[in-house]
């Protein structure tokens, strides 16, 4: 099974970009984030006609996250589960897919580090920590995957010392990432590639993608049952190339 994350940067501009892809690579899963929709203007149909069911928690012209299955789609908790404060923007959507608990995600940015959009973000990823709680257990099959907005280490951005007193690299937002480890989860591109300057997200301006300053910041956090089933994990750069790409750039991983 192929389950996949991307940060599509606004489904209706990218819409059409997104069908190439997915018939040229065919994921089981494909965890969406940014659709900058509403869920009447979602494109239903036209994944429908690809095989695929959707599930969409969308909010308009911002933000946004959608699951498409070929392998099942149940069980469906927009927002988080119940009895953990909603969130009011669209920023997780959990479902079951052929077994697998799956949630795409899509993390608050951020901004700075004196911003309550900063604090906003914390908050957000210690209620995510409860939504695992409260929604699944570290023992079952589950996947966590999207826009995290955080850079897990050094090896994550070009130059760390540019980066010093910022937000996606601070050691609070990267304590978060370790609690959602100690829970049970694990960075599946990590657990294939120990290497630097793997990038998923380029910023379009500044030629930063030709000339390799990135950030991975795109994840697919699995618990270790997944983990054990993985065989590879990749980001598939040339998604990210061409005529009005994405800023991001899809992450897979195949499990058996």
């Amino acid at each position: 099974m192929r389950i996949v994350t991307w940060n599509v940067n606004s489904l209706r501009a990218r819409q059409e970009r997104v069908e190439a892809w997915l018939e040229e690579v065919q994921p089981d899963v494909l965890l969406i984030q940014e659709t900058k929709l509403a869920d009447d203007a979602f494109p239903t149909l036209a994944f429908e006609a690809m095989g695929y069911t959707c599930a969409h928690h969308g909010q308009g012209q911002w933000n946004g996250v959608a699951i498409l299955s070929k392998v099942g789609l149940t069980d469906v908790v927009s927002n988080f589960t119940d009895g953990i404060e909603p969130d009011p923007d669209a920023r997780i959507i959990t479902a079951t897919c052929g077994g697998v608990r799956v949630a795409s995600v899509y993390v608050p940015n951020g901004r700075a580090l004196d911003d309550d959009h900063y604090t906003y973000k914390l908050d957000w990823l210690g209620r995510l920590r409860q939504h695992l709680d409260a929604d699944t257990s570290p023992d079952q099959d589950v996947i966590i995957g999207g826009d995290y907005n955080i850079a897990p280490d050094d090896r994550d951005v070009p130059d760390p010392a540019k980066l010093e007193g910022a937000t996606h690299v601070s050691q609070a937002e990267r304590d978060r990432l370790t609690e959602l480890e100690a829970w049970g989860l694990t960075d599946a591109f990590r657990h294939f590639h120990d290497g630097d300057r793997m990038y998923s997200w380029w910023d379009y301006r500044g030629g930063d993608f030709h000339q390799g300053r990135g950030m991975r910041i795109d994840l697919l956090m699995c618990s270790q049952s997944v983990i054990e089933r993985a065989n590879w994990c990749v980001v598939d750069r040339n998604a990210r190339k061409g005529k009005s790409p994405s800023d991001h750039a899809p992450v897979m991983v195949d499990i058996d």
